[in-house]
């Protein structure tokens, strides 16, 4: 094997371990390190820990002790380069006697990077391997964030296999199977926001909690509302769970304090939208659930989330409505799809958010069943 075959197996290595800290280490990346010693043995590998806690470069340096001295370090992420809510990265590095430093890919953080060139100014080898797509995919939602200040959203949700999200009045909701729905709650345990709309509250009353014992994190529970139509006794502001934020428009929260203040009562705050009544909606009366939301206040919604309530990962719960304007607003950077493998008598949904998935766009990660349901992960190209 080659140096330049073993660094990109290494990498890839890197990578595994990292996803394993998927839902722990946001809104910092979730990084993997793997140090082999000047003999090419594994001495040492590492995860970053929860948000504040120590680095994956820090965890593999101590496992590998002085054995690292000489040895190689494979990292996804440049290492980091300043006091955060810990040290730099590169100073342990450097104090640890490293050779050589392999990563997967540049800190696109202008207040973290720089640490590959402290690094050879310290006299370490440094190599880039960015022809690995392991680390590429594994950071996107952090290099996503980055670049637009916004959560990364998963639009998440269970079809029949010809698409229909919502079943007909007649027939039972429920489309996916028990193991299917373990999953998503297994995958709301380690996002910061579950996002949905108020169709989907007046029609389902759903939690929308986490229902494992294993969640590593509590959501906030996020309904796009603009018309403040959510009744005060919905089950969400009964259940116990993060705390429940209701976006409605500006002036509808400032024309009907009666409804603002019947749900704060329960515990609700709010996010103001940029008012964007439709054509032909009511804008005295204020309601009108079924008017689309456009993508200039689903945008502001995101960048609000991010920057007052510290989220950086969101999950979908919503019919197909939200999902297409989160779509149109260019918001979906991955995809989580069940598809059952039934069918209803006749189609309830007009326009299959399936749809959007172009392969110019969007890519196919992973390919599973959970029960009966076939599972894709879906992520922006």
């Amino acid at each position: 094997m080659t140096t330049a075959d073993l660094d990109r197996a290494m990498v890839e290595r890197a990578a595994r371990l990292a996803l394993r800290g998927h839902g722990d280490a946001e809104p910092n990346p979730s990084v993997g390190c793997v140090i082999a010693d000047a003999d090419g043995r594994v001495v040492g590998e590492g995860r970053t820990a929860i948000c504040g806690g120590p680095h994956a470069e820090v965890v593999a340096i101590g496992r590998a002790g002085d054995a690292a001295r000489g040895g190689t370090a494979w990292v996804t992420l440049e290492p980091c380069n300043h006091h955060g809510r810990t040290p730099p990265c590169v100073d342990a590095i450097i104090e640890a006697g490293l050779a050589r430093v392999v990563i997967g890919v540049r800190d696109p953080n202008p207040v973290a990077a720089g640490g590959l060139d402290r690094l050879r100014r310290a006299g370490v080898e440094v190599e880039v391997r960015d022809d690995v797509a392991a680390p590429r995919r594994l950071h996107a939602n952090f290099l996503a964030r980055i670049a637009t200040a916004r959560p990364w959203l998963i639009a998440k949700w269970a079809e029949t296999a010809d698409g229909d999200l919502i079943a007909p009045p007649d027939r039972a909701r429920t489309i996916s199977s028990p193991a299917a729905h373990r999953m998503v709650h297994r995958e709301r345990g380690r996002v910061d926001a579950i996002l949905t709309g108020i169709g989907t509250v007046l029609a389902d009353d759903p939690r929308l909690d986490v229902r494992t014992r294993h969640a590593r994190r509590t959501p906030r529970r996020v309904v796009v509302d603009r018309s403040l139509a959510s009744p005060p006794d919905a089950t969400l502001f009964r259940t116990p769970g993060g705390p429940v934020i209701v976006a409605a428009d500006a002036d509808v929260l400032d024309a009907h304090p009666e409804r603002r203040d019947a749900l704060a009562e329960v515990g609700a705050t709010f996010i103001a939208l940029p008012a964007d009544y439709d054509a032909g909606s009511d804008a005295d009366s204020g309601i009108d659930q079924r008017r689309r939301t456009s993508p200039d206040a689903l945008r502001h919604l995101m960048h609000v989330l991010a920057r007052d309530h510290d989220v950086a990962t969101v999950l979908t719960e919503a019919g197909p409505g939200l999902l297409n304007d989160l779509f149109d607003a260019d918001l979906v950077n991955t995809a989580l799809v069940f598809t059952a493998p039934r069918s209803f008598d006749q189609r309830t949904t007009t326009n299959p958010p399936r749809d959007r998935l172009d392969h110019e766009r969007y890519e196919p990660l992973w390919k599973g069943h959970r029960g009966g349901d076939h599972v894709v992960w879906w992520q922006r190209v």
